[in-house]
């Protein structure tokens, strides 16, 4: 019993310990993009929670806020005063009987574009804290490049189909600079199956070609498999091809963003091939995979688990933005439509729209864990 509790340990320490803190550090920084805006239009919180479930440890604030870590790590929420669950749903009892003075201190008593703002301000620090974490690596460490000139082209691959030629230079990928052949990899990389535009040079007279990269698995050096775009060019590297580059603020600003925009657009159409049938079902991943993740990244080194945090959040910020109840995306479509139309949807309506919500994230939650498992174990098979 005690040896099998041993060997444990270093499983707990290898993929769960590095997924605890990437998460919490994400959820802290989402959540308190909420609370500071909330702060800011003068909402009374009732509660600012790492977690769900029990209530581990916790401290009362000069303001009334209840600050606490709780007992299942995988998530958080600001409750705000007069919402009747972690969800901002509103209290209507809570509300209706509210002291005067604390009633225009109520989030469903701000105006909506005070609401609207609150829940924005979550997504956006997530995506501020990819934008600070990109750019400081970059700036700190600069990148590792390699000239995007191709030396080779195989014999009857998607590059030759195109047009492609050894010797071309690739200036753009879809409208996205290419600095170096890394970029080049990885912007096919990222589009199995799906047509792109490539902007090269050729005997210095620019060109633009289209192609589509052929889905192909493969496997990462985890094991993992790995739906890939391949179109059959490749790069010979000497030594003093492998060029350090560090680009000043200003530039490093605007590559940072331009990374961001990439990853955005990259997942929403990952995200689009699942509604067209190219999706691998594979590739979506919940809990147990992020866990996964985040400890074979840890074992690269902190920059890379770094890295990895900024990934996250980012894909975390954008998720939360879909239009479904429970989401911020689903509280967003609310208060937008109550702009529209200058009065708020019924009670009645925002209760079924959020219990479909509730419905569906924990759907998903149930498919990804089963999907983690039942992936991991097929591998175990092989």
């Amino acid at each position: 019993m005690f040896a099998s509790v041993l060997a444990f340990v270093p499983w707990l320490l290898s993929y769960v310990l590095p997924f605890l803190v990437v998460l919490t550090v994400i959820v802290f920084v989402h959540e308190m993009g909420h609370y500071l805006v909330a702060r800011w239009n003068g909402i009374a919180i009732a509660t600012f929670s790492i977690g769900f479930g029990p209530e581990l440890v916790g401290w009362d604030d000069k303001h009334g806020t209840r600050w606490k870590i709780s007992a299942i790590p995988l998530g958080g929420y600001v409750r705000f005063v007069g919402d009747m669950n972690a969800a901002s749903v509103p209290d209507p009892d809570a509300v209706e009987n509210a002291d005067p003075e604390l009633a225009p201190h109520l989030f469903v008593n701000k105006n909506v574009w005070q609401r609207i703002a609150v829940v924005v301000a979550g997504p956006l620090a997530n995506v501020i804290l990819t934008f600070v974490i990109l750019y400081a690596l970059l700036l700190g460490y600069g990148r590792y490049t390699i000239p995007p000139v191709i030396t080779a082209v195989t014999a009857g691959s998607v590059a030759e189909q195109a047009g492609l030629e050894a010797g071309d230079t690739i200036i753009a990928v879809d409208g996205y600079v290419v600095r170096g052949f890394e970029d080049f990899q990885r912007f096919v990389a990222t589009s199995p199956a799906r047509q792109v535009s490539l902007a090269i040079e050729r005997n210095g007279a620019p060109q633009t070609l289209t192609l589509t990269p052929e889905a192909v698995e493969v496997q990462d050096r985890f094991g993992n498999n790995q739906r890939i775009g391949r179109i059959g060019v490749s790069r010979d590297v000497a030594d003093n091809d492998v060029t350090l580059y560090r680009p000043g603020p200003v530039e490093a600003m605007g590559m940072t963003v331009e990374e961001i925009r990439f990853i955005v657009q990259r997942t929403g159409a990952f995200l689009g091939d699942f509604f067209v049938g190219r999706g691998d079902v594979e590739q979506l991943g919940g809990p147990v995979k992020v866990a996964k993740v985040s400890g074979e990244v840890a074992t690269l080194g902190v920059v890379a688990l770094i890295n990895l945090t900024a990934l996250l959040s980012l894909n975390i910020g954008i998720f939360n933005l879909l239009p479904v109840p429970m989401l911020d995306g689903g509280h967003l479509l609310y208060y937008l439509i109550e702009a529209a139309r200058r009065k708020p949807l019924s009670m009645k309506v925002q209760e079924i729209g959020f219990r479909f919500g509730f419905a569906l994230v924990l759907a998903l939650t149930v498919f990804t864990l089963f999907n983690d498992t039942l992936f991991a174990y097929l591998r175990t098979l092989s």
